[in-house]
């Protein structure tokens, strides 16, 4: 499985990065929502994308938005992961398309519930431990 983070912030795409890939998912990563569907049209195998609102060049809401305009993306799952936590900014980023929504600051625990409630489980290693 392959995931996308979106964020301007390297140290959330870092924070990110770290959960998904004790979860055993590869993540690539962008800086803004134009950088982010041009790594999606690169990368046609992205199961996953945790993209942050607030950010320069194209926000996420308008990522999800053109994401959700493209049936090839249909099968993704989008989390809005954000700041952004009035319920009308939630109803906005849900209608517009995001699958689930995470409100920063956020815990591990938190974002493995809501990977989870789309579906989204760690990959069980094969490996011996020892």
């Amino acid at each position: 499985m392959r995931a996308l983070v979106i964020d301007d912030s390297r140290v959330a795409r870092t924070v990110i990065r770290g959960v998904l890939r004790e979860m055993g998912i590869e993540a690539v990563e962008a800086g803004d929502g134009r950088a982010g569907l041009d790594a999606l049209l690169a990368t046609p195998d992205v199961d996953l994308v945790l993209v942050d609102w607030n950010m320069p060049v194209m926000d996420g809401l308008e990522f999800i938005k053109a994401v959700r305009g493209r049936s090839e993306f249909d099968a993704v799952k989008l989390v809005m992961v954000t700041t952004e936590t009035e319920s009308e900014q939630v109803a906005r980023a849900m209608n517009a398309g995001a699958n689930e929504y995470v409100m920063k600051p956020f815990t591990k625990e938190i974002l493995l519930e809501k990977l989870e409630m789309v579906g989204i489980r760690p990959v069980k290693s094969t490996a011996c431990p020892y």
